[in-house]
């Protein structure tokens, strides 16, 4: 029995290791770019573990994507998701969250991106539309996410200046105080 848990715990981690490697891979490469054996020898994984716990590259994408909105939905109230966002998208430290940077850089890839955006879009946009009272929340949320990925493209994917070198501080302020504007009850 001792075994067994101790197999479950490796289990885990691997599952672990392995999405770990994926999300930092498809953040630099995008998904077309990186291979299941550049993800499994990053992990420290056989190949075949890949597809044991996820089925595909393409599910293991969606996983990526998946865990990180999901985690950051979870342990956000409403108010602060569009803020908490922005500023781990933004974070100098290295700890930034790379999930919308995962998704531009991948959105070419066929199917993959569409059930990201139903998965998690969806899920992120309603909570935001939470935060007016306006009969067009659904657009205001959808237009708070379109300014998330368009700063994400623009600084991360194609580096354009002068928001590419900007300093984080200032992108939080000059766009939390403009989108005040489409949803009253953001931090």
């Amino acid at each position: 029995m001792t075994e067994q848990a101790g197999r479950r715990r490796d289990a885990a981690a691997t599952r672990r290791a392995l999405l770990d490697a994926a999300a930092q891979l498809f953040a630099d490469r995008g998904f077309d770019r990186t291979t299941v054996r550049d993800i499994a020898k990053l992990a420290g994984a056989n190949q075949s573990l890949l597809f044991r716990y996820f089925g595909s590259k393409e599910a293991l994408f969606e996983e990526v994507i998946a865990r990180s909105g999901r985690e950051q939905l979870a342990a956000t109230p409403p108010e602060r998701l569009f803020s908490t966002s922005l500023r781990s998208m933004l974070d100098p430290e290295g700890q930034r969250n790379r999930a919308l940077e995962t998704y531009l850089r991948s959105s070419g890839s066929d199917g993959v991106a569409a059930a990201i955006r139903q998965e998690v879009g969806r899920e992120y946009a309603r909570v935001l539309a939470t935060l007016t009272d306006a009969p067009d929340a659904a657009l205001r949320a959808d237009l708070a996410l379109a300014w998330l990925m368009g700063i994400a493209l623009v600084r991360e994917i194609t580096g354009k200046e002068p928001l590419a070198s900007a300093d984080p501080g200032d992108i939080v302020r000059l766009v939390l105080t403009a989108t005040r504007t489409l949803l009253e009850r953001t931090e």
